[in-house]
């Protein structure tokens, strides 16, 4: 499986070296001297092309620059080849035997429907479930910070909302506000499921989603 681990921002400099985003909480070990990493969705003839013929770049080294991680590649050694490269998200080949037990990669997690915890009868899955109505959002990326990561949530327009429909939210990725990430598979759906402390997102009281969901409901 590929996972996306960063995404090659500005150059630095003029001898090739790039600013990076990352996507991976183990930038020492995906950028030490040495590492290849992917460009994802390569294309032969693209701008990357120019520059990385393989659709791959070599580590050549990496240094932090205050919270900005600066990577150089082998291929890459003027300011013109690593403009060519902006934009581009670097992918790593996970091998099978190497898995991530106490986490999940963005891949996983992005288009994931987003449900209370409180709706959801015990045991069951709330997708498609007439007893939870509509989530209240989709997974849309994953922020991998120092001190905790960042699930971003697009809200929907819920029964469950007050209000926010549209607008996208970071929430703390740690288990006493996400308490189930279930990924989907070839036979079933996947979801996430919240507990929001009060105040993280603007919820309609129990009386209130209750005549919400009957109105809409009866239109249906």
């Amino acid at each position: 499986m590929q996972v996306v681990v960063a995404r090659i921002g500005k150059p630095h400099g003029i001898r090739g070296e790039v600013t990076v985003q990352l996507f991976t909480d183990a930038p020492q070990e995906r950028f030490a001297r040495g590492e290849v990493l992917g460009i994802e969705n390569f294309k032969p003839g693209s701008a990357a092309a120019s520059v990385a013929p393989t659709g791959e770049l070599t580590v050549a080294g990496a240094r932090w620059n205050k919270k900005i991680l600066v990577v150089r590649f082998d291929e890459v050694t003027t300011r013109n080849q690593a403009e060519e490269l902006r934009g581009s998200r670097l992918v790593y080949e996970v091998p099978e035997d190497e898995g991530d037990e106490e986490g999940f990669y963005e891949q996983e997690l992005v288009n994931l429907p987003v449900y209370l915890l409180a709706d959801v009868p015990e045991g069951e899955s709330p997708v498609d479930n007439p007893a939870v109505g509509k989530p209240l959002g989709k997974v849309t990326g994953l922020q991998t910070m120092p001190v905790q990561d960042l699930l971003l949530i697009k809200l929907a327009r819920s029964p469950r909302l007050a209000s926010g429909a549209g607008e996208e939210i970071m929430i703390p990725f740690v288990e006493e506000i996400v308490p189930e990430v279930v990924p989907s598979t070839e036979d079933e759906p996947g979801f996430v499921l919240l507990t929001p402390p009060a105040g993280l997102i603007d919820l309609v009281e129990d009386a209130e989603q209750d005549s919400a969901q009957a109105t809409e409901q009866a239109g249906e």
